[in-house]
């Protein structure tokens, strides 16, 4: 069981692309503007185009479609059920009844949303894993931050919250890894994962949530005690060694973005 082969959330892939050369507030609020047209778009013919238009945003990154689906793996479970919920429970007793399983009823309509609302979970996972793969997590918390500056003026900690994020996107992999590697090391002692009843499983589990915390409260310190190595007092008087500039670039990926949003929210 390779966790890390399936979880690609928080994972940065180094290529030299147009999308990994942007400024990373505009990949931020390009990201945040089709999460917005995700929930906005009323049609099925919205959400092929959109998905499309991701599609050509992977190739433009350089990013292999099988590793960005692969991200999907994970959600799997949770995607299968909010499917099923729809289909029975989200159309009514509207539309033409398809199947019957006692007192379960599908009907078409509810289909219908099933099939809508799984694909809009689906593309709205694949965006938010984009966005990470073309930023790095130092730009990331850079263009957070930036973001966030305003709002230092009602006691927003934009610095602490941006520098928090990064973070636990960066770290996502790392303790990934960590309970892989706890789970071969208790595999190797007898240990069971993948066999007996559901409840089974998850109580074969609880010996690996206890190293693993162990493991995360550790790494956490040690984190600290290098971020204090290095006289790290927080986001005031702190300089970068890349400046964040707007380039022409920047501005028309912005205006393709608002102007995709805008058809797409239209389109019936």
């Amino acid at each position: 069981m390779e966790l890390t082969r399936y979880i690609t959330v928080g994972q940065y892939l180094p290529r030299s692309s147009p999308l990994h050369n942007l400024d990373p507030r505009t990949k931020i609020l390009a990201t945040t503007a089709l999460m917005v047209t995700l929930f906005l778009i009323p049609s099925f013919a919205g959400l092929g185009l959109l998905a499309a238009g991701l599609l050509a945003l992977l190739a433009l990154g350089q990013i292999p479609l099988g590793y960005a689906l692969r991200g999907l793996r994970p959600i799997a479970v949770l995607l299968l059920l909010t499917v099923f919920l729809n289909t029975f429970f989200g159309g009514g007793d509207a539309g033409r009844t398809l199947f019957q399983a006692g007192p379960l009823v599908a009907t078409e309509e509810g289909f219908r949303r099933a099939l809508f609302v799984g694909l809009r979970f689906i593309l709205l996972v694949t965006a938010a894993t984009l966005l990470t793969f073309v930023t790095s997590p130092v730009e990331l918390t850079d263009g957070l931050e930036w973001l966030l500056h305003p709002f230092r003026r009602v006691g927003v900690p934009a610095h602490e919250l941006a520098m928090m994020m990064s973070i636990a996107l960066r770290f996502i992999p790392t303790l990934l890894e960590e309970t892989e590697k706890i789970m071969k090391a208790q595999m190797a002692r007898g240990a069971e994962f993948g066999q007996g009843s559901i409840l089974r499983r998850a109580r074969a589990f609880v010996p690996v949530l206890v190293p693993l915390l162990i493991s995360a409260f550790r790494r956490s310190e040690e984190l600290a005690l290098a971020m204090e190595a290095r006289c790290y007092r927080g986001g005031e008087g702190r300089t970068r060694m890349k400046e964040l500039r707007w380039r022409t670039a920047d501005l028309v990926a912005g205006a393709c973005v608002i102007a995709v949003s805008t058809v797409l929210v239209r389109l019936r």
